[in-house]
């Protein structure tokens, strides 16, 4: 059967280039800032970073935890941070939508495994709102 075609279906291209578009968008910000997203709670009164280089810790809202941006768990924590000196600050990067359990449950295991200095990243809030 010999048919010409008058038409190009247009609608297969469309859906396959927003897919892409979602998956350059929500993996953009990841690229761009190399930091790993968490969605930080606000505090009126903070502290000035000292100038040693503090271990950075984030925890995500589903729970999962990440040195750097290394994925661990808590279970291998000690393993994870054995390299490094007891004194070493460590800051932690808490999404404000996570679990309080599970945050006080990671604060433990960090200064179980002998690291007292535990500080949370928090953004500054406008004093003035």
């Amino acid at each position: 059967m010999d048919r010409d075609f008058d038409e190009i279906n247009v609608i297969p291209l469309v859906d396959v280039m927003l897919v892409l578009l979602v998956i350059v968008l929500t993996t953009a910000s990841f690229v761009v800032t190399g930091e790993i997203p968490v969605d930080l709670a606000e505090a009126k009164q903070t502290e000035q970073p000292s100038d040693e280089i503090p271990l950075m810790m984030s925890l995500k809202a589903d729970g999962s935890l990440y040195l750097g941006k290394t994925p661990i768990t808590v279970d291998n924590l000690e393993t994870v941070l054995s390299p490094y000196p007891k004194a070493k600050q460590i800051v932690l990067s808490a999404d404000r939508a996570i679990v309080l359990e599970k945050f006080v449950q990671v604060v433990d295991e960090i200064k179980r495994v002998g690291f007292p200095h535990v500080s949370l990243e928090v953004e500054r809030s406008d004093p003035g709102a």
